[in-house]
This record gives structure tokens, sequence and C-alpha cells, in this order.
């Protein structure tokens, strides 16, 4: 048996395809699959359930006084999992992942709490082809589409689906009509593969363009069908602190190239925002893309170095913190990794690390017209030194300005 008991980290919003998934890696030697169901959520109770493909091995009823599904997984998962390895039976386990849960602070808590026990080997995600395009693309809240989840949990449908993209080794296309994967053999490898072509389109928003997104939010990605997700099972896929890396607010995603309908607009300024034009701006800004993600300057906030975030047509810009400029060099550890070494590349003489880089994805983008509304929203040189009015600064906590 290995010292450490690999674990797979499955997660997807469609409960069907996540379970088929999930279903199929069952059935290889010594695994042991730990579901959850969510059903009585909203009364306070989670059953947690793990089995064998011979038969359930353990269940438990969950009751929370916040009924979430964090809350539910959050301290109960990992003994669990440790208690599995302690045996001595089984080789893996897979974990499926409740649609609204938070598969990032699994992974960590699982390296923090258990980092001698067990391993996180690959996070998965499952995306159902025929809503992802339309999901990504619109508006809906995640009590839309009836996941459970807290009540008080106002995330968009497009934001719980990017987050799962951007943080899985490996990507899962599934329709529900298709048949559940077939079992791979198990034994770990450290063998990453090559992703498997993209398909031809069949319809607007259909497989390709889903393949097409998940490659731009995360071109470090797998992408695998259903039928082929059993590759994927005992390989070593995750690196903790490059999976923290590619999710390091205010960084963004720079796909190689487009693919087919889906364009990012990688876009850079060394001029900060205006902060009334760009306020203006940002509903025109976000129409039609699906993920934007950057470091923002703005003028009226030169001491904070602000976050773009937008899912769909729901956009977030927050304080990340201060600026590399701003801070010692004993200090510099406070700032994100990904952040450091763009500046160390792109310092400027006069205000250093102060920068607005954005990338923004979308499905039939015009990338030349969104480039000229960015560019229409940095200040001119007739507005420096100006007194500005910022209409960002009762939303921003902590901000210079607020």
């Amino acid at each position: 048996m290995p010292s450490h008991l690999p674990i797979t980290l499955l997660t997807g919003v469609d409960e069907q395809s996540r379970g088929a998934v999930a279903a199929g890696l069952l059935p290889n030697l010594g695994t042991v699959l730990v579901e959850y169901d969510v059903s009585g959520l909203a009364g306070g109770s989670v059953v947690r359930i793990a089995r064998t493909a011979a038969g359930v091995i353990d269940r438990e009823v969950i009751r929370m006084g916040h009924p979430c599904v964090s809350c539910a997984m959050r301290g109960s998962l990992v003994p669990l999992l440790v208690s599995i390895a302690a045996t001595e039976k089984y080789g893996a386990a897979v974990v499926s992942v409740p649609g609204a849960g938070d598969t990032q602070a699994l992974a960590e808590e699982i390296a923090r709490d258990a980092g001698d026990e067990l391993r996180v080997l690959s996070v998965l995600t499952v995306l159902d082809t025929s809503t992802f395009a339309a999901d990504v693309s619109g508006d809906d809240l995640i009590h839309d589409r009836g996941v459970p989840t807290a009540a008080e949990d106002g995330r968009a449908i497009a934001e719980v689906l990017v987050r799962q993209v951007e943080y899985a080794n490996a990507v899962i296309l599934a329709n529900p009509q298709q048949p559940p994967p077939q079992p791979a053999e198990t034994g770990e490898t450290t063998e990453t593969g090559e992703p498997s072509e993209p398909g031809e389109p069949t319809e607007p928003g259909g497989p390709a363009v889903v393949e097409a997104l998940a490659r731009a939010m995360n071109p470090q990605a797998l992408v695998r069908t259903t039928e082929t997700a059993g590759e994927l099972f005992g390989v070593r896929l995750h690196d903790p602190d490059a999976a923290e890396t590619w999710v390091e607010p205010g960084s963004i995603s720079a796909p190689l190239n487009s693919e087919g309908r889906v364009e990012t607009l990688v876009w850079q300024s060394d001029r900060p925002f205006h902060p009334e034009r760009l306020y203006d701006a940002l509903e025109d800004l976000v129409a039609g893309s699906v993920r934007g993600k950057g470091t923002v300057w703005l003028a009226s906030q030169p001491r904070a170095r602000l976050g773009w975030d937008s899912f769909g047509t729901s956009i977030a810009l927050g304080v990340l913190g201060p600026w590399l400029a701003d801070l010692p060099l004993d200090r510099w550890s406070e700032v994100g990794a990904t952040h450091q070494a763009r500046s160390a590349l792109e310092w400027h003489p006069e205000h250093g690390d102060r920068a607005s880089y954005l990338s923004i994805t979308g499905i039939d983008l015009d990338v030349r017209e969104l480039a000229r509304r960015l560019d229409g929203c940095v200040l001119r040189t007739e507005e420096l030194g100006s007194k500005l009015t910022d209409p960002f600064a009762p939303y921003l906590e902590g901000s210079t300005a607020a």
C-alpha cells in the first residue's frame, strides 16, 4: 500500500454528470468513494457515505448549526480519510464534492492537517457541456439552479463554475446522455499526458466551445471526456504550490492563442484608470464576456492595489493590498508571488509596480472594441494632478479613500 493515501477530489455542479464519473472510478481495485447526500441541507443535516465496489463501509449523519456544504465537510472529511488510510486496506479515495463545495479549501485542509497520511493526487471538475457556456455567460445565481447551499450564498452560478475550472488539474467534458467512463487500471504515475484533441463544434455553446473556454480559463488543465476520464485515475497531477499560484488574486489568464469562437483579450496599461469613466463603463466592459481577472490601478486609490473579478455579467473590484512600491523589501512576501515576478520584469522607474493588467475571455468577443473601450478609461495627460471624484470608494473596504 502507498505511504500516503492518494486522494482525488471530484467536483462539478451537475450532480448527474459528477455522479456518473464517480461511479466510473469506483470499480478500480481498492478504491473508496466518499459522497455527500445534501438533500437535507436546509434542515441542517448532511449524510456522508463511504463505500467501495463491495458496499458501504461508513455512513454518518452530520448535523450543523449553520447549514452549508463547506461547514458539513470542514473538520469531518479529513478524519474520515485518515481513518481509511490507517486501515491499510485501500489504495485510493475519491471524494465527490457537492456542487457548492469549496474544493480549494478542502485540498488545502488535507495538506495542512494530514500531510503525513494523505496526498491530494488530483483535482477534477466535471462540466455539463449542454449548459456550461450559457451558465458562465449569464447572471443566474446558484440558488436559481437549485444547487443545495446556504441560504445566504449569493454567488452567481458563473462564479461557482469558473472557480472550479480554475483550480482543477483536469476538466472532464460530460453530456448527461453519454454513458459513464470505463474504469482504468490503478497505480500512481507522474505522467500528465497530452490533452485530447478538440472536437468539431456541433452546436452553439457545444462541447468544442466548452473545451475552448476551459482551456482559456485554465491553460494548465488537461481536458478529457467521460469516456476517457478513467485515464486520470492514479495519475499524480496536483501540485499545491502551483495551484495556489494559478488562482492568486489579481493574476491573469493568458492562453497562447484563441480557439474557435472563444477569444481572450490580454490588456495592460502603465497609466491609472480614471475612476468615473471606468465606473460608467463597467457594464459595457463585461457585456458578452465569461471571465475577467487581473489587477487595477485606480487614479483615486494610488496606494491600493485592486483586483478585478468578473464572472459572466457580474463584476467586483476589491482591495488586494498595497503595491510593492509602497512596502519595504522585507514585507514583499505579503504580496503574491505572481505579482512579484511580473513586477520584477516590468518595474517602472517612476511608479514601480503600479499598472493595470487584465485578461477577459468570452464567446465571439470583439477584442479590438474591448481594448478600445479600456484604453478610453485610463487617465489622460491633461487630467494628471486634477481632483477626481471616486464612485468606487464606498464599496472598497480598506481603501485609501473610503
